[in-house]
């Protein structure tokens, strides 16, 4: 059974401040977002959990999920399709369900999101963006998703209280990725240094000549500077 929270001034700005402070101090996303989504329970009347849905090339994951069941929400709305999750992540900033047996737009998630016990769904859009690298945090699209086990609707207050959560969220993820692209870089570059040096030494040339016969390597095969450095190391 839902209480009501029904959040005064003062709670919001104690938990902005909190969330401010582990986005200042925590090196790691994962208790970033975890206290996103334990904040949007605390603070918005009628959510009962909540989670941050991301998407990609390669699938989705379910990320700072408040209870289970979250994660397998996010999965019905995957297979389906359909669902203010999925349509948030790739499509709208705000997604706003106040009463699931009512809902026509999603008639198959809806179904089975009723089956479960939850009557209502808000879902904010976070603006990520996509990364190349294999060790990515993000990439593609998500969405800050929260849920009710009782019919809305989820007032104005609720929604701006919402929004900057998802807003610190998005922040959170950005700072993260691109975190992971400088740590990449940096180590490109050193890869890209030794196999230099290992073409000076094997060829006996300098290290503009060693750079640029990579270079050449690299254009005529269309492959990436990083991976003809690392065939190279991996050659000795």
């Amino acid at each position: 059974m839902t209480t009501n929270k029904s959040p005064d001034l003062e709670d919001i700005r104690s938990a902005m401040a909190e969330l401010a402070d582990s986005f200042a101090t925590e090196t790691e996303l994962e208790p970033i977002l975890d206290a996103v989504t334990d904040q949007a329970v605390r603070l918005i009347d009628g959510v009962d959990f909540a989670d941050i849905l991301l998407i990609d090339e390669q699938g989705h994951r379910s990320l700072a999920p408040t209870a289970s069941l979250a994660v397998h929400l996010d999965t019905l709305q995957m297979e389906s399709l359909e669902g203010p999750c999925l349509e948030a992540a790739t499509n709208e900033p705000l997604v706003h369900s106040a009463d699931l047996s009512r809902e026509e737009r999603w008639p198959v998630f809806a179904a089975a999101a009723l089956q479960t016990g939850v009557r209502s769904m808000m879902s904010f859009h976070l603006y990520t963006y996509p990364s190349k690298n294999k060790r990515k945090v993000i990439g593609g699209s998500g969405a800050l998703n929260l849920f009710g086990r009782t019919v809305g609707p989820f007032g104005l207050s609720d929604q701006a209280v919402a929004a900057m959560l998802a807003t610190h969220a998005a922040a959170a993820l950005v700072a993260a990725n691109r975190q992971i692209q400088f740590e990449s870089a940096l180590t490109s570059r050193d890869i890209i240094a030794q196999a230099k040096g290992i073409v000076m030494e094997r060829y006996t040339v300098d290290a503009v000549r060693a750079f640029s016969l990579m270079s050449k390597l690299s254009q005529d095969t269309n492959t990436p500077l990083r991976e003809i450095a690392q065939r190279i190391i991996d050659s000795l």
